[in-house]
């Protein structure tokens, strides 16, 4: 059976203004350049869309905005994690009833056992009649850990599956041996991931290169693997530059180098400073991506 959802899903980031108010227009722009590339659909509100930080209220409007600036064709997972399980519950619904066409979310910050955890996406995922994804991040939840817990978390009412950022490729493995659907986490290693058979992948710097990825996810599965490997190579000369700064900052910088002004972070996660600002530009200059990210 074909899943619902695969093909590459960039994790998009939230424009905001000086006062942190969000900037639709500039978000429009942004789907529609994603979209022009070939993805698939978009991932917003999860961790580089800084959903968590957002009131309520303002999450609710970027998930309109998002629904009502996508082709028919195109799919929309909205990430609706929260702080209390009351607010997740509101915002799966509200991303029903707008048209989205998946909910997603972290597992609750703090340290919560697996009951808890399990129980958190249960109230979720029954909140809508939206599928749903969970996510393993063993760097964000210690919770979650062993394949038999992510396998119960994959039962829950409405649940198709989980976005899997991890190195662990033999547990996804077994994973998709399941028949759940698998989203790859970690973009650096997304051919592998599509190798050992997930159906997509959600990422960050997909909103960067969109085009690579694109034809990264084709190659793949058409199993023109020397292909796919060559192209995970030049992504991954891009990531090998951003990781060396705080990942969604520096994101946000390269793409207003790209004509796409997303403004700063949302307190407390910290700008880039002056020093780093100007490292990242001689790096770029000295890259295959000049072109792509001019100031």
């Amino acid at each position: 059976m074909t899943p619902i959802f695969q093909g590459i899903y960039p994790a998009l980031v939230t424009p905001f203004d000086e006062a942190g108010q969000f900037k639709p227009a500039v978000f429009e722009r942004l789907l529609a350049r994603v979209y022009d590339a070939g993805v698939h659909g978009v991932y917003v509100l999860g961790s580089t869309g800084e959903g968590i930080p957002q009131a309520v209220a303002q999450r609710k409007v970027v998930t309109e905005v998002a629904v009502q600036n996508s082709p028919p064709d195109k799919r929309v997972i909205v990430h609706v994690g929260a702080v209390t399980t009351a607010d997740a519950v509101e915002l799966a619904q509200h991303a029903a009833r707008q048209g989205a066409h998946a909910v997603s979310s972290l597992p609750p910050l703090g340290l919560y056992s697996f009951a808890e955890v399990r129980d958190y996406y249960r109230a979720v995922a029954v909140a809508s009649d939206l599928p749903m994804l969970v996510y393993f991040f063993p760097g964000a939840s210690a919770a979650i850990s062993t394949l038999d817990q992510l396998l119960e978390l994959c039962a829950l009412p409405n649940v198709i599956g989980l976005k899997f950022t991890d190195f662990d490729l033999f547990k996804l493995m077994r994973l998709k041996e399941s028949g759940v659907t698998i989203f790859n986490g970690y973009d650096e290693v997304l051919a592998a991931g599509l190798l050992m058979g997930t159906d997509g992948g959600i990422g960050t710097t997909y909103s960067l290169l969109p085009e690579h990825y694109v034809r990264l996810y084709a190659a793949a599965r058409a199993s023109r693997w020397e292909e796919a490997r060559a192209l995970q190579r030049e992504i991954n000369e891009l990531i090998s530059i951003v990781v060396q700064y705080p990942v969604i900052p520096a994101t946000k910088l390269l793409l207003r180098w790209a004509g796409f002004e997303c403004g700063e972070c949302l307190l407390p996660r910290r700008a880039l400073t002056p020093e780093e600002i100007t490292r990242l530009r001689e790096q770029i200059s000295q890259s295959r991506f000049d072109e792509l990210f001019k100031k």
